[in-house]
Formats: C-alpha cells, sequence, structure tokens
C-alpha cells in the first residue's frame, strides 16, 4: 500500500529510485516560508468562509507559524518521502494536530500552491536585488561627480575615437542599471498576481474568498483564469531575463575595468582587497572579480535558456516539468545577489588615473573630428572637410607627430581655412565642451545627468 498523503488510488509503494527522482525537497525548501504564509492565509479564508470553523482555523495558523519558528531555529528536519515543501509542512501539521491538520487541505492543490509561493519568492528577491543595483548606482553616480573634469579617450571598435569626460564613460554604465531597476518592476507588477483558489486547474467548488487570500497576502490582483493561473511561469522567465541583462551589463562594465586595468592602459587600478595573485608569478594582481562576474553571465544566461526551453511545449495546465524551474531561477538569483554587492564594493575602491587616461586622449588623433567640425564651420562642405582631416592625419602619422603637434603652416600646405585658434578648437577640454547637446559629453551636461541620477536614487531608497 502506498503511505504518501496522495496514495489512495495506489496498491503499491514507491519505488525508492522514484522518491529521489520526484523530490524536489532538496531545493524546495528554502520557500518554506512564503509555503506557511500562503498555507496561514488560506486557513483564515477557510474559517472566514466557514468552510472549517475559526476555532481550528486558528489552530492551524498557530501550529503553521511552531513549525515555521522550527525551521528557522534548526529543529525540523524535511523528508525526501514527502517530496516537496508543500507536503513536507503539511505532514509535519498533520502530525502535530491529526484530524484538523488534514483540513488545511480543502480547495487548495498544490498546483496553485507552488504557483503561489514561487511567486511570493520572486516578488521578495525583486525587491533585495533592486536594493543592490541602487547601491550600486549610488557607486556609480560618486564615481562620476568625483571625475566630471577627467578626460580620456573614447572608443569605438576598440579603437580611439572621440575625447570624452570620464564621469560620462562611468555614467553610461547607469542608465543602463536604471532600465535593469526598471524591468525588475515592471516584472513585480506583473507577478503581482494571487493564484491561490485555482485548485489544480478548474477552480473549486468549495465557496472561497479569493479577493481576501490575496489581499491577506499583499497581492494586489487575482489571476483571471484558473488554468493559465497555474500553468503560467511568464513571470519567472521575465525575471530570469532582467537577470540576465543585469549580468549582461555587470559583464560590459567587467570587460571594460580589466582592459582599463592592464599595464597597457593603466586606467585604473583595483584596490589589493578586490585583486588576487598568482601561485607561480609573484608579481600578479589579477582582476578576478571582474572576470568572475564577467563568467558567471553565461551561466545566468544558461539558466534562461534552460527555462525558455523547459516551457516551450507544455500543453496545459500544470505538469510536472515545471518543477525544473526553481533551480534554474535560484541559481540566477544567487548568482547575482554575490555578484552585484563584491562589484559594487571593486570599483568603489578602484583607483581612477586620470593623469594615464588624460595621456592617451591626447594620442591617437581622438581630436580629428574636431579639427573636421572646425573646417565644415568655415564653409567647407562636411564630406571636403572630412577628405581634408583624412588627409592631415595621414601627414600627421608620416611625421610622428599629434595634431596638436603640427605647426599653423604646416596645416595652411591642406587648406587656407586654417587660422592660428585651430589649436584651441581641438584642445581636448574644448573637444569634450563643446557637445552641450542634451545627454552629451560636456561638463555641463554631465552634471545635468549625475543630478537626474541623484534624483532618481532619493526617489527610490527607503
Amino acid at each position: 500500500m502506498n503511505n504518501k498523503l496522495w496514495g489512495g488510488r495506489f496498491e503499491k509503494a514507491a519505488d525508492g529510485l522514484l522518491d529521489d527522482f520526484n523530490s524536489s525537497i532538496g531545493f524546495d525548501c528554502r520557500l518554506y516560508k512564503y509555503d506557511i504564509e500562503g498555507s496561514v492565509a488560506h486557513a483564515k479564508m477557510l474559517g472566514k468562509c466557514g468552510i472549517i470553523t475559526e476555532n481550528e482555523a486558528g489552530l492551524i495558523e498557530q501550529t503553521l507559524l511552531e513549525i515555521l519558528s522550527g525551521i528557522e531555529s534548526g529543529k525540523v528536519s524535511f523528508s525526501v518521502e514527502a517530496e516537496d515543501i508543500h507536503m513536507n509542512i503539511e505532514a509535519l501539521l498533520i502530525e502535530r494536530i491529526g484530524e484538523v491538520g488534514k483540513k488545511l487541505h480543502t480547495g487548495r492543490s498544490r498546483n496553485d500552491q507552488v504557483a503561489l509561493d514561487m511567486r511570493m519568492y520572486v516578488k521578495d528577491e525583486i525587491s533585495k536585488i533592486s536594493g543592490l543595483l541602487i547601491d550600486l548606482m549610488k557607486t556609480i553616480k560618486t564615481l562620476g561627480e568625483n571625475n566630471i573634469d577627467a578626460v580620456m579617450p573614447g572608443y569605438t571598435h576598440m579603437q580611439k575615437a572621440q575625447p570624452i569626460s570620464a564621469a560620462h564613460q562611468l555614467m553610461a554604465y547607469f542608465w543602463m542599471f536604471r532600465r535593469d531597476y526598471a524591468r525588475l518592476a515592471d516584472c513585480r507588477e506583473r507577478c503581482d498576481v494571487c493564484p491561490l483558489g485555482a485548485g489544480a486547474l478548474a477552480g473549486t467548488t468549495y465557496p472561497i474568498d479569493r479577493e481576501f487570500t490575496a489581499e491577506t497576502l499583499g497581492f494586489s490582483s487575482v489571476a483571471e483564469n484558473s488554468i493559465d493561473a497555474v500553468s503560467d511561469r511568464d513571470f519567472v522567465l521575465e525575471f530570469a531575463f532582467g537577470l540576465s541583462m543585469i549580468m549582461m551589463h555587470l559583464s560590459r562594465f567587467a570587460e571594460e575595468i580589466i582592459i582599463w586595468n592592464t599595464n597597457e592602459f593603466g586606467f585604473v587600478e583595483l584596490d589589493d582587497a578586490y585583486s588576487t595573485g598568482s601561485s607561480i608569478m609573484p608579481q600578479k594582481k589579477n582582476p578576478d572579480v571582474a572576470e568572475l562576474a564577467r563568467g558567471k553571465t553565461g551561466r545566468v544566461y544558461g539558466n534562461l535558456t534552460a527555462l525558455l526551453t523547459m516551457m516551450k511545449g507544455l500543453p496545459l495546465a500544470y505538469n510536472k516539468d515545471m518543477q525544473e524551474d526553481k533551480e534554474q531561477i535560484f541559481d540566477s538569483v544567487d548568482t547575482v545577489s554575490v555578484c552585484l554587492p563584491i562589484f559594487t564594493k571593486m570599483i568603489a575602491t578602484m583607483k581612477i588615473n586620470s593623469g594615464k587616461m588624460e595621456y592617451e586622449a591626447g594620442r591617437g588623433f581622438t581630436n580629428a573630428t574636431d579639427l573636421a567640425d572646425y573646417l565644415t564651420k568655415r564653409g567647407l562642405p562636411f564630406r571636403d572637410a572630412h577628405r581634408v582631416t583624412g588627409e592631415i592625419v595621414a601627414y600627421a602619422l608620416s611625421v610622428e607627430k599629434s595634431l596638436d603637434d603640427l605647426t599653423i603652416g604646416e596645416y595652411k600646405k591642406f587648406s587656407d581655412i586654417f587660422d592660428d585658434d585651430v589649436f584651441d578648437a581641438i584642445s581636448l577640454i574644448t573637444c569634450i565642451d563643446g557637445r552641450r547637446v542634451t545627454g552629451g559629453t560636456a561638463r555641463e551636461e554631465v552634471k545635468k545627468q549625475i543630478l537626474k541620477a541623484g534624483e532618481f536614487i532619493n526617489a527610490n531608497t527607503n
């Protein structure tokens, strides 16, 4: 005879291999708090609606809270035979209060129960990770404030392109993470829908009050379709995508820091506390935090791909395949949650070598566009100005000079338009501050975006 809580229809006991294969308690145990909170709300609703007595509801609630305390104090252990966190807690409840405990599952299924637990979990983790994003954005904003006057080369195709404010480059990452924050907020809104009451897939014949349960648990609405309520994992996939985007942005930032930290660039130096050494080469100081953040990005991508693949062929409604959502999203949450704080500390403590940045901005003809603009503003069509400037760059390379080192006589060999004011027009600071368009690298524009960044942080900091 099968002794499972669902075993009435079965004549044989489950094979031991099935217990191991079917069980999810090894990973879904982390949902214990949400499962108990959901069960408490469900018991209250059953009592309110007269489906069980108020005394029975009170006893169930009290016992569930005692089980919660026991779990958190390490006095409760879970069983593989009970399969999952839902059946483990229900079995503990029945063990303690007997027949009354068996009434808790009235009007619900594990299908709507696990959907509820996952929604509560995702909502909570979004709040936590959003807080970590705010901490990172604060740090980036501070770095921007401290480096408004620092000049560095901007790059396209990893080739020096134009001089920019170092603050402008750093603040580009602020807006990436600002979008990540908004994506998580959007995901939380779609996650904030209570599935409890959907039952296995068709609802229930009991006169339950779904709105009461949703309000008790802090949800803004209830699921409109019971089949969709138990088969939907869009919120998990959307969260996994949001986490993948965060890691992608971290990885891009990490890549730049790794490059900037090389001897060849020397733009930054990472603090000893966030660097590692070599087991054989005593001179090495490796950017392992940045490298691990970059490497772990693929792991989070893999989890998203696994989730999308798992869901792509499932018919309605619930299928056991959906048990596979938990390990993937748990791992992504754990990965992002460990990467964000240490990455934030790493950039907060790194030294920015503004002198080296400015030196490199002066090499590589980063002011060539401004030279072409100089000619255009004096009447030469831009395409002609572009050609003339290209010829000047080729000449400067042949004589091993920068544009700043050429004499006015050399300039006039290419066009009579040139005058002595060309040197001011192509100075690095003029190149930067001349780009006063909204969102440009001019220092006054960078200050404006830092101000907006501060307003956003203040509005979203508790």
